[in-house]
């Protein structure tokens, strides 16, 4: 009897050390998981974090695209462009000699005569910029009725003495689209156009033209509301101390930027309250853009393969599927269906059998079950793409939708340059957004930029 007490005693502990055992061996697990992962640093090669704010550069960041064999520089074919001379010079300086090198000759009495043109080089100069005052003159006379009749002033001359459009429009290329904090602005003005101009004066110029400028911004907001396809984007920027930040609409005509102290969904739907029903939209799978009612959705191929090349370091090696891999060489043969239709010059039909076979390999890749223990993030990175599993390849069935979201990108680099040379917004940032708007517009669209920010200054 005692025997079997002592028995099942021993049994008892037994299944406890067990479960103990188990126990150790998960945490044990989770640590060396958590070490590995640790090892395993997010920087621009395989997260969405910008170069700049790589902490350390042992190596060259390798690019996403695939070696294609040129040689790097002007392809075969390419036109260069080279200094030209003109046709019509503003001056000419006609060089005789006055005596002979070889006899001594004086050769002076002889101008020009019995010379022959031999050769001719141009030299390019700018003149000394001056500034121009105009002076209007408000003549009066008496009516023979009676009335005293004065002369109307233009309209857009409102006080004793004011900077012309002109100046308004160099002020605000100078500094939205080039950057040139106030201060160096006001000694470039002084410096170059010899033209004396406070740091004061110079913001409220910048105001009246973002106010100028209002109806053209809130014209491209609706060419954007009617358009096939939008890419979105947002970055962070300082405004009096505050984190904002900065949103971009954009596509290959227009580029709509709009200053929020929100990330949300919120700022989204005060923008578009009916959605963009008409457009299919371009963005890194921020859940503020993939919310917006539309016609359809892309995701950006290089967002998607950095996240892979971050899953293929962290858990690849345990992954015995390899699953990260197959999925980002599934993108690369993506992008390459993607060259075929554009040498093609027609985008793919569904019906078409290249593409089937590449949706069949998708949904296979999708049905894979991964394991939340070996691999989570794999598995959270996988559910994410059943869920937006249509999102991926339209790009594949219309050539106007591209692949990637760099166009969106780099019209938000451009507050992150802004702010490194000038700092954080006092209270531009509206006017920094409006004016910007307009001059990426303008240049999408091949437009002088200063003839026309000259044009709405001036209305």
């Amino acid at each position: 009897m005692e025997a079997k007490q002592e028995i099942a005693q021993l049994r008892e502990e037994n299944q406890l050390l067990r479960e103990e055992n188990k126990a150790l061996i998960e945490k044990v697990n989770l640590l060396l998981n958590l070490v590995a992962s640790q090892n395993i640093k997010k920087d621009s090669h395989n997260s969405h974090n910008p170069p700049s704010s790589d902490k350390s550069k042992p190596k060259r960041n390798k690019s996403l695209r695939k070696k294609t064999g040129r040689k790097p520089g002007g392809q075969k074919g390419h036109e260069g462009n080279t200094l030209k001379m003109t046709d019509n010079p503003d001056k000419v300086e006609k060089l005789y000699s006055n005596y002979c090198e070889k006899c001594g000759n004086d050769l002076s009495p002889l101008g020009g005569f019995l010379h022959e043109l031999i050769s001719k080089r141009q030299e390019v100069v700018l003149p000394p910029i001056q500034p121009k005052y105009i002076e209007y003159q408000q003549y009066g006379c008496i009516c023979s009725c009676g009335h005293h009749q004065k002369a109307a002033y233009p309209k857009e001359i409102n006080a004793p003495i004011q900077f012309g459009s002109e100046i308004s429009a160099l002020v605000s290329y100078f500094n939205v689209f080039q950057y040139v904090p106030y201060q160096r602005l006001k000694l470039l003005f002084k410096d170059i156009f010899n033209l004396s101009i406070s740091e004061g004066s110079i913001q409220n110029l910048l105001n009246k033209s973002a106010s100028k400028g209002e109806c053209v911004y809130n014209a491209i907001l609706n060419e954007i509301e009617i358009a096939s396809y939008v890419g979105s984007d947002e970055t962070g920027a300082k405004v009096n101390g505050e984190k904002w930040w900065i949103w971009v609409w954009q596509n290959i005509e227009n580029t709509f930027l709009k200053a929020s102290n929100s990330r949300g969904f919120d700022t989204v739907e005060a923008l578009f309250p009916n959605g963009l029903p008409n457009a299919t939209i371009g963005s890194d799978r921020w859940a503020a853009q993939l919310k917006i009612q539309s016609k359809d959705k892309q995701l950006c191929f290089p967002h998607l393969q950095r996240d892979l090349i971050y899953l293929i370091e962290l858990e690849g090696e345990k992954d015995e599927k390899q699953w990260a891999t197959k999925f980002k060489n599934l993108l690369h043969k993506a992008l390459e269906l993607r060259q075929q239709a554009i040498k093609r010059g027609s985008p793919f039909e569904k019906h078409e059998q290249t593409v089937k076979d590449l949706e069949q390999q998708l949904n296979q890749l999708l049905a894979i079950p991964l394991s939340k223990q070996v691999t989570p993030k794999t598995l959270t990175f996988q559910k994410s793409m059943i869920k937006y599993r249509n999102y991926l390849f339209p790009c594949l069935y219309d050539l106007e939708i591209p692949p990637d979201n760099n166009a969106s990108e780099r019209a938000v680099r451009n507050i992150k340059v802004k702010q490194k040379i000038s700092g954080q917004f006092k209270s531009g940032q509206d006017t920094f957004c409006i004016l910007r708007s307009i001059i990426d517009t303008l240049r999408k669209r091949e437009l002088d930029v200063l003839f026309f920010l000259k044009q709405i200054i001036a209305i």
